[in-house]
């Protein structure tokens, strides 16, 4: 039994993804909304995907931000990599629990609000 777990310890360690990575949790903001900004920076270098969020008008850029920011400082201080080399290798939005809330409508009717929350994640990678 140990040597099994042993094993596939071994295993997981030998495929596990070393790049640097960091995501939010929880965000109260739809997945469709934060998906479109994330196509937008998916594989530019970081000053690039900063300046990119900086100027774009949507909700979801502030976040993306936080997140992408902090990627960059887990690359610097927990990897030691440098901050002119690094850029966006994956970065995705998965949905989130879903909030349901009611709307009063006519005739004693309820209609269902869904505020969507998703998980933000973004991992980096160096130039070659």
């Amino acid at each position: 039994m140990a040597k099994n777990m042993r094993e596939k310890k071994e295993r997981i360690e030998a495929t596990k993804d070393r790049r640097p990575r960091a995501s939010a949790k929880y965000v109260r903001i739809s997945p469709f909304k934060v998906r479109i900004v994330l196509d937008i920076i998916r594989g530019k270098g970081l000053r690039e995907a900063v300046a990119i969020l900086e100027n774009t008008p949507k909700s979801a850029c502030e976040p993306i931000k936080k997140v992408l920011l902090s990627a960059a400082a887990n690359a610097e201080n927990n990897l030691g990599m440098s901050r002119d080399n690094l850029f966006v290798a994956k970065c995705y939005a998965d949905q989130g629990p879903t909030l349901k809330r009611v709307m009063p409508r006519a005739q004693g009717r309820a209609f269902r609000i869904l505020k969507r929350t998703s998980h933000i994640t973004i991992v980096l990678d160096a130039k070659a």
